[in-house]
């Protein structure tokens, strides 16, 4: 049922899956190809969400998903944080000693460099992490390990050798969910507000337009630029801040951004996810 499924890139086992089910255990997950399959599945009625990765504290921002969410006319609904725990997963019978080749997405290798290293593996790209699971249960082959979550080692029948291998604690992935509806949160909890922006085209016009951020006390956490439409000078801005748009702060400071701006399009208004409320508190102490 569309209205019970909820999609995401990669396939079954991935950590967009694994979010998925961590969310919304109630809800169906839908596997996609590509991050606007993902998209339009939601804009087609094929599932009702959307669970978007969009950047790791290790690996950075992922690339492609700001350039095709304006575009999805999609609604930012919620955020999630997910730790991501690594396993070097085999087939049955593989043990440490038997293991000479480890494969996994370009990230996961890179994120567990020191025991790729340790046990001397040669590292091997592949698309995704869920894949080279599938790929490890299919060869049998006790020579080589997958690197990919406890959820595809459970999925495709292997076996984990050793888990939370990641090289960084704070291993992390933020998800955006989508809806084809807009859910703005109530005024007075944690709120989240992600919009987009083009500059006009004048001296100094960013730093005017984000001086209402500043003296109206609104804290943004997220500020990117993307080239649009292959022009040199014209680019558009994606941001986060911390406030909910009917506040007087944010209020004043979007009116002042749009006094400076060609455009400002609101992507979304959601709820702070827990892990985002404790990290800014634990910085205000």
């Amino acid at each position: 049922m569309p209205e019970q499924t909820i999609s995401f890139q990669g396939t079954f086992g991935a950590y967009s899956d694994l979010a998925c089910r961590r969310v919304f255990p109630h809800m169906a997950t839908l596997p996609c190809t590509q991050f606007d399959d993902a998209f339009a599945a939601v804009s087609e009625g094929r599932a009702a969400l959307a669970m978007i990765a969009v950047e790791n504290s290790v690996a950075g921002r992922v690339a492609d998903v700001h350039h095709l969410m304006p575009g999805s006319d999609l609604h930012i609904i919620g955020e999630h944080f997910e730790r991501v725990n690594h396993h070097l997963l085999a087939a049955p019978g593989a043990t440490i000693e038997t293991l000479r080749t480890v494969i996994s997405h370009v990230h996961a290798l890179s994120q567990c460099r020191q025991l790729i290293r340790s046990l001397r593996l040669t590292p091997v790209v592949a698309a995704d992490t869920a894949g080279a699971a599938a790929e490890i249960a299919a060869r049998g082959d006790p020579t080589v390990a997958a690197i990919a979550s406890e959820l595809a080692g459970q999925i495709y029948g292997l076996v984990s050798l050793k888990e939370n291998i990641e090289d960084a604690e704070h291993n992390t992935t933020r998800f955006l969910i989508m809806s084809r509806e807009a859910r703005r949160p109530a005024r007075g909890t944690p709120t989240v507000t992600t919009f987009l922006f083009r500059v006009r085209n004048v001296p100094a016009a960013l730093y005017k337009a984000l001086g209402g951020f500043a003296t109206n006390g609104v804290n943004m956490t997220k500020l990117e630029s993307y080239m649009v439409d292959g022009a040199f000078a014209a680019t558009q801005f994606y941001a986060d801040v911390e406030a909910h748009p009917e506040d007087r702060p944010l209020a004043l400071a979007l009116e002042e951004l749009a006094f400076f701006s060609r455009e400002v399009k609101i992507l979304g208004v959601y709820p702070a996810h827990p892990m985002r409320i404790a990290a800014s508190a634990s910085e205000g102490t």
